[in-house]
């Protein structure tokens, strides 16, 4: 199974405003769309990273090369991008007439954190608070501005802010992989495994009784997530792992 790790940045919409306090601001108001200003993706378990941005070779370039990635992928790994990410770039693919792509799952991170119950559950107080790491210090706004004016020192700040979200998202996802519901069934093709991280690596841990029948319960013990199985007669084939 691909599994694509994946992070975008936008630039702001730009409107005008009579206060700063406005809280609604009419479409006739609006000066320029957001837009996607660049993105980081990598393949899970490989080592190269690729950065795609809208100063390196256009806009349209950019944004044909995720949808060439996303194309490829069999699940995505985003951090709130079920909300934000995939529907930003599904327009940009719709305002390219490039159509959709072949159909992939999607491994969202904040969600699995909407189980849990940090005091926030933004990504870098996340990371920093499991210990792995912590997001690129930038100014703000200030440098999304730079980045629309074509400031090149800027580009090099966003590129590096860009990759290291994709560097924790890959931390964070094999931190939380044990918790994440409905993961790709990665026990479908490998047989009697973890249905989470692939491995044969299993304990079993007793038993799961529903009304009609019995599971046998298993734990992972590369990853520590939970399966079961339908619990086999002696001297019949295991059934492979659900989660």
């Amino acid at each position: 199974m691909k599994i694509l790790l994946l992070d975008i940045e936008t630039a702001p919409a730009i409107a005008a405003v009579w206060s700063l306090r406005a809280d609604y601001v009419p479409l006739e108001r609006l000066i320029a769309d957001p837009y996607t200003l660049c993105f980081a993706a990598k393949w899970l378990g490989e080592r190269g990273m690729a950065f795609h941005a809208g100063w390196k070779g256009g806009h349209a370039r950019m944004v044909k090369e995720a949808h060439k990635l996303l194309g490829e992928a069999d699940a995505v790994i985003h951090y709130n991008g079920q909300k934000f990410d995939i529907p930003v770039l599904r327009w940009e693919f719709m305002a390219a007439h490039l159509g959709p792509t072949s159909p992939f799952k999607q491994i969202d991170l904040y969600r699995t954190m909407r189980t849990a119950a940090p005091i926030s559950r933004k990504l870098d107080f996340v990371v920093q608070r499991l210990g792995l790491g912590a997001k690129t210090k930038h100014k703000g706004m200030e440098l999304w501005r730079a980045c629309m004016d074509g400031d090149k020192a800027a580009h090099k700040v966003m590129e590096r802010y860009n990759r290291q979200d994709v560097n924790l998202l890959e931390k964070l996802y094999g931190e939380l992989l044990p918790w994440i519901p409905q993961h790709p069934n990665l026990a479908i093709e490998s047989g009697h495994s973890c249905p989470k991280c692939g491995s044969e690596k299993l304990q079993a841990r007793g038993f799961l009784q529903s009304m009609t029948r019995r599971y046998r319960r298993w734990q992972c013990k590369a990853c520590g997530a939970w399966s079961q199985s339908v619990a086999c007669e002696p001297g019949s084939a295991k059934l492979k792992a659900v989660a």
